[in-house]
């Protein structure tokens, strides 16, 4: 059984230009209490990898408004105008990754990959400087695996052994972002005893899980 640290102590494992995956959609799915601690903390320099920046004051966008992020790995940037404005500023790096590509990519990173092949960018600006590989008369670009030093999750329960459930789209890249970073870190809305979860119900297990975030008061 793990102790549950607050969100403060959290942000403070997570050293200034550190690679952060961070799940969620549009901020459904986010771990706010980490993410207001970090911008409490004002971290800087963060490589985050993510679906999107959301709105501003929302998810991600927290950290773009705080002036935390300096690059980020994202499928869009969200309805952000501020992560536009930064971007178009030359302040923030972005670095736009077709959807399904950013989640085979954390995929291939968690499970020990060498990459993924993928017709998609084919013939675009996506595949600039990547090599193409071809298969059966196909070309595709060789995408190479995303990790990061932290992940950030979200997930509907845990119990004290660290496995967690999802809660309908929170399940976007929560689990896959668990399976490919150094240091998992997860924010629960519930924490329930062992024992309560059925194990056909845990979405992480446990051993992926470093530390686990206590629950609102």
């Amino acid at each position: 059984m793990r102790i549950a640290i607050s969100a403060a102590d959290a942000a403070a494992l997570i050293p200034d230009g550190a690679s952060v995956m961070i799940g969620g959609f549009m901020g459904v799915g986010s771990p706010d209490r980490i993410i207001d601690a970090l911008v409490a903390r004002r971290v800087r320099g963060l490589t985050v990898i993510g679906n999107d920046t959301a709105f501003p004051g929302v998810g991600i966008g927290k950290l773009i408004d705080a002036g935390c992020v300096a690059q980020a790995k994202l499928s869009h940037i969200g309805t952000n105008p501020v992560t536009q404005n930064k971007m178009i500023a030359g302040e923030i790096e972005i670095d736009l990754i077709p959807q399904g590509t950013l989640a085979e990519r954390i995929r291939a990173g968690g499970n020990g990959l060498g990459g993924i092949l993928t017709p998609t960018g084919v013939g675009t600006v996506v595949e600039k400087g990547k090599r193409i590989i071809e298969v059966e008369g196909r070309a595709f670009l060789l995408e190479l695996p995303l990790r990061a030093d932290f992940a950030l999750i979200r997930s509907r329960e845990s119990d004290y052994n660290c496995n967690l459930t999802y809660r309908l789209t929170a399940m976007n890249f929560n689990p896959l972002m668990a399976f490919a970073a150094d240091c998992v870190i997860a924010e629960p809305d519930e924490i329930v005893p062992v024992g309560v979860i059925p194990p056909d119900a845990v979405r992480t297990p446990g051993i992926l899980v470093h530390h686990l975030v206590e629950r609102p008061r």
